[in-house]
């Protein structure tokens, strides 16, 4: 799709130069104009812009010739509209056959000049045309034969161009104050000349550098536009062909080169469009390696310095004046271009005209929509529309070239550094975006061969904490890389990086990354290597790092108190603050899960009462019901009730009635039954005391007969649970589960004597499931 529209593209440009042969007669034209009328009524005729429709008016006609055409909107532009357009045009005004037929046409040859519009302050001819339709007419003399005089209309446009600009400029100094005050612009062009159906600037480009490498050599046809056969005028007309067609000192490539310059400088609306606007950077581009392939001279370097004060001071008529309109095209890969350039010559320049270019207005949203309303005599004719930019994406990755090329150029230059680190904070809005150029910005100040530019780094250090501001309360996939980077970065500034970012870790991170990833990396070995500390600077960063894990660990116990109990191991008062923060959330604000964990980390430190005391609570908050044989709280379960036995009967006591309240599954209440049968209770505190009679615990007394009771009702339950939606595929399979309820009820005093009521009871109850029954009665009887 992308191919046919710039075919398209193309295809505009070619009918444009059929239909303006300068010796095309009046029937061929009409015959040409049916056909494109025709052409132009089908349905499937590719449109100008590639797009659904194109409000912009008929501008092809706004010539000194004759009216300015058709004003009105039209539903759409196809690749023929232009054609048919410029069949109205004609080569008969006497100016421009001047221009075209003449080197030595200049405003004292010509006596029809009353309003000065003709000539320049020099004196040479221009020629007042809508641009782009001007540049057609220079493809066209080009394209049939007549390089002369293509080269002679070329030169009359651009000295209309730079008397243009030089209006402009005047125009906006006298009404400066007026509009800077009201914060207001106007797009002063609908019809930018870069991204151009018909590439008018690059027309003029390449017909100054090409035609104008063989001017001196002549040409070899004379245009005779005159509707006569005056042979003797012609050959008149071609002895001045030799004659230079520019001022003293000045040449094609630079004139070339200054065109260029102004029409990538030019303040022009953002087309409608995927493919208008991806022809927009496309041109851009091809426009800037064109211009990179001139090498600069003297000469050069005085035009990039006159057209980057004129794009400075033009205002609305530039898209790098003060105030631009938030739909301009913006300007970051030309200024890029223009900085480079500039910046070996005049610093100063090159970085103001930078700073300009960084702003994207179509991203603030504050930004002022503009005056819509007041032309400053130009055409002005916004769509009210909201901008939908597909290469937003490109343009704001130019952006950031430029900020980058700006910090490369900057370092060492502490003053410019801080300017351009402002200029980025303000204008650049993707966060992925600002850590690209913090990363830049940290490589470049710690190159290996040179030590580290420490002003550089806290730039990337700078921008690193925007990220962090902009990314806290927002999605995104590379959150945690940022984090770490910035980490690395800090410890890279100094201890008093790290030190600054933990005390504000609220506005950076959250609870769970100042833990996990800040305070970890900070205390690491590795850190401390790095950082060179003595045993004093190491005790005074690790309680800055323990505050911090403490303050988390407050903010949100649940996923902070492990790291902060972790963190906190090496100082007996925070370890104990921790442990406070942990029981005072575990009633409300803490699962069974993290409760559990945190308990086997007590555990696993050597503090078993506070392990179990953990495990208790974590305990009140678990519901295992019947059919919940595989949860995986079980394991914890066990082990809460492992840890118990071996504190003593007393921890046992306490939490059978726990577990008895939580745990309503059969199969695990009789797991812990049998296990708490199995040794003595006691056996941790059997080391530091002789309380533990080294006796089993009996299964007719308290806790245990709690448990038992518990443990013969769940399997009571259960069957009758099951039995309530069971299948005959499942008999096998509840049978054995009987059969281990079985070893349950006997261990009982008269535990023989309740299976076989239970048994009975089943048999009555479930009469009607007569093969279940059956079964029942030949395992059982």
């Amino acid at each position: 799709m992308l191919l046919l529209v710039s075919a398209a593209f193309h295809f505009c440009a070619l009918w444009m130069c059929i239909v303006l042969n300068p010796h095309c007669k009046t029937e061929q034209k009409c015959s040409w104009l049916r056909e494109l009328r025709r052409w132009n009524s089908v349905d499937v005729c590719p449109w100008e812009d590639g797009n659904h429709g194109n409000d912009l008016p008929n501008l092809t006609h706004s010539l000194p010739q004759g009216a300015h055409g058709n004003q009105e909107s039209r539903p759409h532009r196809t690749v023929f509209t232009r054609a048919i357009e410029a069949c109205d045009l004609h080569w008969q005004d006497r100016h421009l056959q001047h221009i075209i037929a003449s080197d030595l046409y200049a405003n004292y040859c010509y006596h029809d000049n009353q309003d000065g519009s003709l000539f320049d302050t020099r004196g040479w001819p221009m020629w007042h045309e809508h641009v782009p339709t001007a540049c057609a007419r220079v493809d066209a003399l080009r394209s049939h034969g007549y390089p002369r005089e293509a080269l002679r209309l070329a030169i009359a446009v651009v000295n209309t161009l730079r008397r243009q600009q030089q209006r402009q400029l005047e125009h906006f100094r006298r009404h400066k104050k007026e509009l800077l005050h009201k914060a207001i612009t106007s797009i002063t062009n609908m019809e930018g000349w870069v991204g151009h159906p018909l590439d008018p600037i690059g027309t003029l480009f390449s017909t100054l550098t090409e035609t104008g490498r063989g001017a001196e050599e002549g040409a070899n046809t004379c245009l005779d536009l005159s509707g006569t056969k005056n042979n003797h005028q012609s050959s008149l007309l071609c002895l001045h062909l030799l004659q230079r067609l520019l001022g003293e000192g000045e040449s094609y490539g630079a004139l070339a080169v200054e065109t260029a310059l102004i029409g990538l400088g030019q303040q022009r609306v953002m087309p409608d469009g995927l493919y208008a606007q991806e022809k927009v950077c496309r041109n851009e581009e091809q426009l800037l390696a064109k211009l990179q392939e001139v090498e600069l001279d003297d000469t050069l370097v005085k035009i990039f310095r006159k057209q980057a004060v004129f794009l400075l001071e033009s205002g609305p008529y530039s898209g790098l004046g003060e105030i631009v309109h938030r739909e301009s095209v913006p300007m970051h890969t030309f200024t890029r271009y223009l900085f480079t350039s500039l910046l070996p010559h005049d610093a100063e320049l090159a970085y103001k005209i930078a700073l300009r270019a960084m702003r994207l207005p179509v991203l603030e949203s504050t930004a002022s929509s503009g005056d819509l309303s007041r032309p400053h005599h130009m055409v002005s004719v916004v769509p009210n529309r909201y901008p939908r930019w597909f290469t937003l994406s490109h343009i704001e990755s130019q952006q950031c070239e430029l900020a980058s090329t700006m910090l490369t150029a900057a370092k060492g230059d502490s003053c410019k550094l801080e300017t351009v680190l402002e200029s980025i904070q303000k204008n650049i809005h993707s966060s992925s975006h600002i850590f690209k150029l913090a990363q830049d910005a940290f490589k470049i100040a710690t190159l290996m061969d040179s030590l580290p530019d420490i002003t550089l780094l806290k730039v990337s250090l700078e921008l690193g904490l925007q990220v962090m501001r902009i990314t806290l309360s927002t999605l995104n996939w590379r959150r945690r890389e940022m984090v770490r980077w910035l980490v690395t970065c800090a410890t890279e500034v100094g201890v008093y990086a790290l030190d600054s970012i933990m005390q504000s870790w609220f506005t950076l991170f959250t609870p769970t990354e100042a833990t996990s990833i800040v305070a970890t990396t900070v205390m690491s070995n590795t850190t401390i290597v790095r950082l060179r500390l003595d045993c004093h600077q190491q005790e005074n960063l690790a309680s800055s790092a323990r505050t911090l894990a403490l303050q988390c660990a407050m903010k949100d116990p649940q996923n902070c108190a492990l790291s902060a109990l972790t963190l906190c191991e090496k100082d007996h008062i925070a370890f104990e603050t921790a442990y406070q923060i942990v029981l005072d959330a575990a009633v409300a604000g803490m699962s069974y899960t993290q409760l559990f964990t945190i308990a086997r980390y007590m555990e696993h430190r050597g503090y078993p009462m506070r392990a179990y005391k953990l495990a208790t609570l974590a305990m009140a908050h678990l519901n295992l019901s019947y059919n919940q044989d595989t949860h995986p709280a079980i394991n914890d379960v066990l082990w809460a009730c492992a840890l118990s036995h071996s504190l003593g009967k007393n921890e046992l006591a306490a939490v059978i009635p726990l577990v008895v309240k939580s745990v309503k599954c059969a199969t695990v209440l009789s797991d812990i039954l049998r296990r708490c049968t199995l040794t003595t209770p006691g056996m941790v505190s059997a080391l530091h005391s002789r309380r533990n009679s080294g006796k089993l615990m009996s299964l007719d007394k308290a806790p245990l007969r709690q448990l038992l009771d518990a443990t013969i009702g769940a399997y009571i339950n259960t069957t009758h649970s099951r039995l309530t939606h069971i299948s005959p595929r499942h008999y096998s399979e509840f049978i054995e589960f009987l059969g281990k309820s079985r070893e349950t009820f006997l261990m009982a005093h008269d535990g023989h004597i309740q299976f076989t009521q239970f048994i009975d009871n089943l048999k009555q109850i479930y009469k009607g499931k007569k093969k279940l029954m059956m079964l029942v009665r030949e395992r059982f009887g």
